[in-house]
């Protein structure tokens, strides 16, 4: 049998305030946008006894056993029983630990794709209470497009939104979600509880901030370098890291400015992995 293709997008967070914190986990609201960078996957059915999970490509290296993926297809065999076995290779095309949400969205794209071949069959309730076992960016995946949430973990899709040009650049280390989390100790007002299509708009964009980036930049001051350095030379509409890093992004208004900022920044930064994309 042969092998299906799903293309995995990353996302980013156009911006992210952490607003408070429940007993288990901050309370966060964010502007996202899915960007042209993606995983492919490739899957199929297998008689075996076992699913067959294994990653290639630039960054696969040290994504080990207890991954996204496997996650999910151990949800699917014991709760849900999934009667079927597969293969599914996983060319990582997303550095891990940048903040572009890879493996997340892995599993979202698998989860999507089971259900549109009805593979399995569950109801909306169902198909939360799994992606929220996986992890809490997971739901973001299977909807794929422009969206806000707010405060209260509610979600609002967007559509026919003006893309972004953007370099995103990561430089040789990544950060630990959870460490930048608990450096957190002050949280911001509101200002996405009310989600509408202007919040998209450059200059209400420019205005916006990631709270994360202090906690980040104090822990990994070559971040803060990065930051300063695309302001300064690129004269981008704005630059902000994305998630909780260690990946910076630059935004731009043309592709032809993007590039020119990439082919500049990889002259200085030669150790650094950067690709100029664009919002989708």
């Amino acid at each position: 049998m042969k092998f299906n293709q799903i293309k995995s997008h990353a996302k980013i967070n156009l911006a992210l305030n952490v607003v408070g914190k429940s007993t288990r986990l901050h309370l966060i609201e964010s502007i996202i946008a899915f960007i042209d960078i993606y995983d492919v996957i490739y899957i199929r059915e297998i008689k075996s006894k076992k699913h067959q999970v294994s990653f290639f490509g630039k960054f696969s290296k040290n994504i080990g056993s207890k991954n996204t993926i496997s996650k999910l297809l151990k949800i699917l065999d014991n709760k849900y029983s999934l009667n079927k076995r597969f293969c599914i290779k996983v060319k990582k095309q997303i550095p891990i630990k940048s903040g572009l949400g890879g493996g997340s969205m892995n599993a979202a794209a698998i989860l999507k794709y089971f259900l549109k071949k009805k593979i399995i069959k569950i109801n909306n309730d169902e198909i939360i209470k799994i992606l929220k076992m996986i992890g809490e960016d997971v739901i973001l995946g299977l909807i794929s497009s422009y969206l806000i949430i707010n405060s209260k973990n509610k979600i609002k899709q967007f559509k026919k939104i003006k893309s972004l040009y953007i370099l995103v650049v990561k430089p040789n280390f990544g950060c630990s979600t959870k460490d930048i989390y608990l450096g957190v100790k002050k949280f911001e007002k509101a200002k996405l509880s009310n989600p509408n299509k202007n919040m998209f708009n450059r200059d209400f964009l420019k205005k916006m901030h990631n709270s994360l980036e202090p906690v980040a930049f104090l822990k990994y001051p070559k971040l803060k370098k990065i930051k300063s350095y695309l302001e300064n030379f690129s004269k981008p509409l704005f630059v902000r890291m994305t998630g909780s890093g260690s990946a910076i992004v630059a935004y731009f208004q043309t592709k032809k400015e993007c590039v020119s900022a990439m082919t500049q920044f990889r002259k200085e930064y030669k150790k650094y992995w950067c690709i100029s994309s664009k919002t989708i």
